[in-house]
């Protein structure tokens, strides 16, 4: 009866620690939860000096890398790349960049295919003209068949809309006619609109909600821009994250001074003022920086904290 005496208080209080070390892990997974982790999304092709395709990857800093652009399609044009010197895809010299894209693909990063731009001949007549447009896509960067595909034999991961001109319609046909291939192989389908709700140009298709990822351009954009505080960019935030909740939304941002003719902060500013509010929402993606000709050490400068 006196062992089992002493053994009595032992026992009430394993249980009394049991519980708190419970409560205590619940704490810690309620706060973690309310800071979610990301990614950074960069764009590559428009600067034959911002190295190769591969080196970007190799630099751990990226999740997620889009080749930009293809510069001219729809409306009965012959689509055509645009990648600024890093190979001329008339001469089909630009299918070496499969290796390139595999080796990403290897490190568990994603490669989209971005299509527009702020400069391109690009234009969608009709809803046809946008199924047109998607089974090219489909045949020739994605898990179709072509013999003539621009990048090689890679299966690039989706299919990124920087739609900046042209037209306002027919985007969500295309979107949606994207998104059908899905069933056969997955096709990630983003978008990088301006900060001002609902953008000019894709509104329509990002309303789909098929979309993913959304990178939000928070910069040459003077009314959702960050401008000595934060309270317009987090407004905008706010009003992007609640109206797509089913996209993991992106703080897109200049990773330099020159790459933008506004909106730069400073990573010490985003590490500071901006990551720990936006990151609270519960669809926070991560950062897109324009571009990796531009990243100098902002990628790494923020990546702890994304």
């Amino acid at each position: 009866m006196l062992s089992e005496a002493r053994d009595y208080p032992i026992t009430m209080a394993s249980q009394y620690l049991s519980k708190a070390l419970i409560l205590i892990l619940m704490i810690i997974a309620v706060f973690f939860s309310g800071s979610n982790a990301g990614v950074i999304s960069v764009y590559w092709g428009q600067n034959s000096n911002e190295g190769s395709l591969a080196d970007a990857c190799g630099t751990g800093n990226y999740g997620i890398v889009n080749i930009a652009f293809l510069s001219t399609f729809g409306n009965g044009q012959t689509p055509s790349l645009n990648l600024a010197g890093h190979c001329d895809p008339a001469s089909n010299g630009c299918t070496g960049l499969s290796t390139d894209i595999k080796a990403c693909q290897s490190q568990g990063i994603k490669v989209m295919l971005s299509i527009g731009g702020a400069s391109g001949s690009y234009f969608l007549a009709s809803a046809d003209d946008a199924r047109q447009v998607a089974n090219y896509l489909w045949n020739n960067f994605l898990g179709g068949q072509s013999s003539s595909r621009p990048l090689g034999d890679a299966v690039l991961d989706g299919i990124d809309f920087d739609i900046e001109g042209g037209t306002t319609q027919h985007w969500d046909e295309l979107a949606k006619a994207l998104s059908g291939f899905s069933q056969q192989k997955k096709v990630y389908l983003t978008a990088a609109p301006q900060c001002p709700y609902p953008d000019a140009w894709m509104g329509g298709a990002i309303s789909t909600g098929l979309f993913d990822y959304i990178w939000v351009q928070f910069y040459n954009n003077n009314p959702c821009e960050y401008s000595g505080n934060g309270d317009n960019l987090k407004n905008s935030w706010n009003q992007w994250t609640s109206s797509q909740p089913s996209s993991q939304i992106f703080l897109g941002l200049p990773a330099s001074p020159e790459a933008a003719g506004s909106g730069y902060v400073a990573p010490d500013v985003v590490n500071s003022q901006i990551l720990p509010t936006i990151k609270t929402s519960a669809n926070y993606g991560g950062v897109m920086l324009w571009s990796r000709q531009y990243d100098n050490g902002y990628s790494s400068a923020i990546k702890p904290n994304v």
